[in-house]
């Protein structure tokens, strides 16, 4: 019976230790180096940040919201319109606008205004 209390207190102590770890964030530096003769063969830096989102966020973290790997995976789950085909909508209607405003222009003697071409007089 005993022993049962020890293990809900050391869970309640570890729960409240991880709770205070996320909420104020904890950054674990390192350096690993692989030398051969004094020459430097590896070097590895390690930077470790473990935190709340909204932690990360206030910290100016937010690498995640930008990575166009994680977002065409999460237009894919939940169904929104991917980067892919807003980029296709943005582009088709910059067009429209653009052969709208060049219906409005006086043809110029000897050029024409169609798209990717200049045909002489």
């Amino acid at each position: 019976m005993t022993h049962d209390v020890r293990s809900a207190a050391r869970s309640d102590g570890l729960a409240d230790v991880l709770e205070r770890i996320l909420d104020k964030g904890i950054v674990i530096a390192g350096d690993v180096s692989v030398s051969l003769v004094g020459i430097e063969l590896l070097t590895i830096r390690l930077r470790l940040l473990i935190a709340t989102v909204g932690r990360a966020k206030e910290m100016g973290i937010d690498w995640w919201e930008r990575d166009p790997r994680l977002y065409a995976r999460s237009d894919r789950d939940f169904g929104s319109e991917t980067e892919a085909e807003r980029l296709q909508h943005e582009n088709t209607a910059l067009r429209e606008r653009i052969e709208a405003l060049e219906r409005l222009l006086p043809p110029a003697e000897g050029v024409s205004l169609r798209r990717n071409s200049v045909v002489p007089a």
